[in-house]
C-alpha cells in the first residue's frame, strides 16, 4: 500500500479561530469541498463539528503540541513498510470528532460508520483517523488509532467490507491486534461469557444486534435497541482477545 499523511489538524484549528457562527460554517464548507462544489476535497473533515465549542480547539491545541501529525506520519511510514504487498493508494488525515459536548456526533454510530461504512471514503483514496473529544489523548493513543486505520484499510482491500458480525469481529480483531492495541483487556470469565452471548448472532446483519454485540448494552440503550447483557465494547474486546491469541500462536 502507498500511504501518505496529509496534515489536517492545523487546518481544523484555524477554522476555530473564526467566531462561531455562519462565517465559520461557510469557511468549513469551502475548506472541505472542492472548488466547483462537485466533491469532497478533504473527506475526513466531514466528521468534525464546525460549530464546536471551546473544548474542541483546546483539544486541537493539545494535539498540535504533541505533534500528532508527526506521530501519525511516523506510524504511517512503519505500517506502509509492512504492507508493501497489499494494493491500494491512500491519503491519511487526523480529524477531531466532537462527542463530548457538541451533540454533533453520536459516538457509537460515528464509530460504526468509521469502522464498517467507509466504502465511499476509501473509494476517494482517503483514510480518516478519528480522535474523540471525550477521550484523553496521548502519543500512544494517536499512534494506535493511525495504525488501526491503516491495517483496517489493508484488511478491507483484501477481504472486502464486513457486513456480518462475524466479519466485523474478524476485521476489527485484525486491525487492533496488528496495531498492538491492548486497550480492551478482558478476564477469562468475561471472554467466556461474551462469547456465549455473541455466538448465536455471528451471522446477523441487523444493525440493532450489531450495535449491541459490538458496543454493549450502553450503546444499545442510547440508540433505543434491545440490550443483550453485554459490557461496554464487549464484542470489540472479544475480537481483540481472539486476534491477539491467534497472532501469538503464529509467532
Amino acid at each position: 500500500m502507498e500511504i501518505e499523511l496529509v496534515p489536517l489538524l492545523r487546518i481544523q484549528r484555524e477554522l476555530y479561530h473564526i467566531p462561531r457562527g455562519e462565517g465559520r460554517f461557510n469557511a468549513y464548507l469551502r475548506t472541505m469541498v472542492n472548488a466547483d462544489g462537485s466533491d469532497l476535497r478533504l473527506p475526513p473533515l466531514v466528521l468534525m463539528n464546525p460549530m464546536g465549542k471551546e473544548h474542541v480547539p483546546a483539544l486541537l491545541d493539545e494535539l498540535l503540541a504533541l505533534d500528532a501529525d508527526g506521530v501519525a506520519a511516523q506510524a504511517v511510514a512503519e505500517a506502509s513498510a509492512q504492507l508493501v504487498a497489499v494494493p491500494g493508494k491512500y491519503k491519511v488525515g487526523l480529524v477531531v470528532a466532537d462527542d463530548a459536548a457538541g451533540g454533533w456526533t453520536n459516538r457509537y454510530t460515528g464509530e460504526f460508520g468509521t469502522r464498517f461504512e467507509s466504502g465511499q471514503t476509501l473509494k476517494r483514496g482517503w483514510l480518516a483517523v478519528v480522535l474523540w473529544t471525550s477521550e484523553a489523548l496521548s502519543v500512544q493513543a494517536v499512534r494506535e488509532e493511525v495504525l488501526m486505520a491503516v491495517y483496517r484499510a489493508a484488511y478491507i482491500q483484501q477481504c472486502g467490507l464486513a457486513v456480518t458480525l462475524r466479519e466485523m469481529l474478524a476485521q476489527e480483531g485484525y486491525a487492533m491486534a496488528t496495531a498492538a492495541c491492548t486497550r480492551h483487556a478482558m478476564t477469562s470469565d468475561e471472554v467466556a461469557y461474551t462469547r456465549e452471548v455473541i455466538t448465536p448472532h455471528l451471522d446477523t446483519r441487523e444493525r440493532p444486534t450489531l450495535m449491541a454485540c459490538l458496543f454493549g448494552d450502553a450503546a444499545a440503550r442510547s440508540l433505543g435497541y434491545r440490550p443483550l447483557g453485554l459490557s461496554e465494547r464487549a464484542g470489540l474486546a472479544l475480537a481483540q482477545h481472539d486476534a491477539h491469541l491467534k497472532l501469538s500462536r503464529q509467532s
